[in-house]
C-alpha cells in the first residue's frame, strides 16, 4: 500500500480525531447537548424525578424551612439535599436547566480527571467508552442524584493509587449522596494498601457529615435512608422482578405490573413477591459477605491491588443491582465506575483485561435506553419486544456480576499468578489537574484497546 492511498490517509484522519483533543472534548460536550435535549424534549418525562421530586423538596426548603432528611425521614442520605438546593439557585422555573448545568459541570472534571484537559496524553479510548456509555445509555445518564455521585466516584477511583485519602473523602461524600458508592469503599478497604488511611478518612468525614446533620436537628432522620426502602416491593426493573414481569404477561398466578402512588414507583405483584421482597436485603448482605471473604483470600494469597480492586468493585456494584429489589434505570449508571477503574488499571499495564465487561456493559445502557424512557408506558401493559429487552439487560448485568466473581475466584487459587508489584504508587494514570502525564508501565498488549491508544510522547 503505498504512503498516499485513500486508505492510509482515512486511517491516519481516524487516528487523528480519535487523539485529537478538540474532537475528544467536542464530542463530550455534544453528547451532552444531546442528552440535556432530551431530558427537557422526549417523551416520557426523563427528567420526572428531577422536577417533580428534586423541585418540590427544594421549594419546601426555601419556602417553608422544611428540609427532608432532617425534619422528616426521607429515602436519600442527607448530603443528596445538597445538590437539589444547589439546582434552585437560579430560580425554580430553571430548575431543570440548572440541574442539567450541574451535571455536565460535574462530568466535566470526571472526563478530564480521565483524558486530561487540553492534551490528552493519556487513555483516552476511556474518554471515548464513556462517552459511548452515555450516549447508549441515554436522558436516564443526566437526569437522577445517581448523576451526581457518579462523576465524584470517577474522579476519585482515579485518584486512589496517587491521594488515596482525597479518594476516601471523595467516595464517602458520594456515599452520602446515594448509597451505592459504599460497595467501592469495601473493595478498597479489602485491596488496598492503603486500607487504614481509607477507614480513617471515611469515618471522620461520615462523622462530620452526621453531625452537622445532628446540629441542624435531623435527630434519627439522618439514617431513615436506611429503612426508608424495606417497606418497598419489587419494582418491575429489577433483575428478579423479571420473573414476575414474564407471569404478569403469560397471565399465571395473577401477577401484575401496578403503581404504588405512595412511593411514586411502578411495582410487580405476584405468587410469593412479598417474601422474595423481605428475602433480598438479607440476600444482599449474604452476597456481599461472601463477595467480601473472597477478596480476603485473594489479599491472602498474594494478589496485588491492580489484579484485585477493579473485578473486586465490579462485583460488589453489580451485587447492589442483581440483588436488589428496585432496578431503577439509572442503576445502570454505578457500572461505568468500576469499569472505568479496571480499563484505566489495565491501560497501565496491569490486571486482567476489562474488554468483555466494557462491551458488555455498553449493550446493557443500549437496552436499558430501548425500554426507558420512551416506551416505558408500553413496558407496563408488557409488550414483547420491550419484555425482551429488559430481560436480556438483566441477563447481561448478571454476566457482568458473574465475571467479576469469577476473576476474584480465580485470585484466591493457590496457583494463581500474582503481580510482582513493589508499591502501588503507580497502578493508574494520575487524575487531572495533579499531572498531565501519562506513561503506561506496559504497552505492549496488543489485545487491550486501552493500552494501544495511550502512547508515550
Amino acid at each position: 500500500m503505498s504512503a498516499s492511498s485513500p486508505e492510509l490517509r482515512g486511517s491516519r484522519v481516524v487516528s487523528f480525531l480519535v487523539h485529537s483533543p478538540t474532537a475528544l472534548w467536542s464530542a463530550f460536550v455534544l453528547t451532552h447537548l444531546w442528552l440535556g435535549y432530551l431530558n427537557l424534549n422526549a417523551a416520557g418525562q426523563p427528567l420526572g424525578d428531577v422536577v417533580n421530586q428534586y423541585r418540590y423538596w427544594t421549594e419546601q426548603a426555601d419556602l417553608a424551612t422544611y428540609y427532608v432528611g432532617i425534619d422528616k425521614a426521607w429515602v436519600y442520605p442527607i448530603v443528596a439535599l445538597v445538590p437539589m438546593i444547589l439546582a434552585g439557585i437560579f430560580g425554580f422555573d430553571n430548575y431543570a436547566g440548572s440541574w442539567l448545568a450541574l451535571v455536565f459541570v460535574l462530568d466535566c472534571v470526571a472526563f478530564a480527571a480521565i483524558v486530561g484537559w487540553r492534551r490528552p496524553n493519556r487513555p483516552v479510548a476511556i474518554g471515548w467508552w464513556w462517552i459511548a456509555f452515555l450516549l447508549l445509555l441515554g436522558p436516564i445518564a443526566l437526569g437522577r442524584i445517581d448523576s451526581i455521585s457518579v462523576p465524584i466516584a470517577i474522579v476519585a477511583v482515579l485518584l486512589l493509587s496517587a491521594r488515596p485519602r482525597l479518594a476516601a473523602f471523595l467516595l464517602t461524600v458520594a456515599t452520602w449522596i446515594k448509597v451505592w458508592p459504599a460497595a467501592l469503599i469495601a473493595a478498597v478497604l479489602i485491596a488496598s494498601r492503603a486500607r487504614l488511611r481509607v477507614l480513617l478518612t471515611v469515618v471522620f468525614t461520615s462523622a462530620v457529615i452526621i453531625a452537622t446533620a445532628l446540629a441542624l436537628g435531623a435527630g434519627s432522620n439522618v439514617f431513615s435512608f436506611i429503612t426508608q426502602q424495606t417497606s418497598r416491593s419489587l419494582q418491575i426493573e429489577s433483575p428478579v422482578s423479571t420473573i414476575w414481569m414474564w407471569l404478569s404477561y403469560f397471565h399465571v398466578g395473577g401477577s401484575f405490573p401496578y403503581y404504588n402512588q405512595e412511593i411514586n414507583t411502578f411495582e410487580v405483584t405476584g405468587p410469593q413477591t412479598v417474601a422474595v421482597a423481605a428475602l433480598l436485603n438479607p440476600l444482599l448482605g449474604m452476597v456481599a459477605l461472601v463477595i467480601a471473604a473472597l477478596g480476603v483470600v485473594a489479599v491472602q494469597r498474594g494478589a496485588a491491588v491492580t489484579e484485585l480492586l477493579a473485578p473486586l468493585a465490579l462485583a460488589f456494584v453489580t451485587a447492589f443491582i442483581v440483588f436488589n429489589k428496585v432496578g431503577s434505570p439509572q442503576y445502570m449508571t454505578w457500572l461505568a465506575v468500576p469499569v472505568i477503574l479496571g480499563l484505566a488499571t489495565r491501560a497501565m499495564g496491569h490486571g486482567k483485561s476489562f474488554r468483555f465487561p466494557a462491551v458488555l456493559t455498553l449493550a446493557a445502557a443500549a437496552l436499558t435506553q430501548v425500554f426507558y424512557p420512551y416506551y416505558y408506558e408500553q413496558l407496563l401493559y408488557l409488550n414483547l419486544p420491550l419484555l425482551l429487552a429488559l430481560t436480556l439487560r438483566n441477563i447481561f448485568t448478571l454476566l457482568l456480576f458473574g465475571w467479576a466473581v469469577s476473576v476474584v475466584v480465580g485470585l484466591t487459587r493457590p496457583f494463581a499468578r500474582h503481580e510482582a508489584l513493589a508499591d502501588t504508587d503507580e497502578w493508574l494514570p494520575t487524575a487531572w489537574p495533579f499531572t498531565d502525564r501519562f506513561e503506561p508501565r506496559n504497552s505492549h498488549d496488543e489485545d487491550d484497546p486501552t493500552t494501544r491508544t495511550a502512547q508515550k510522547k
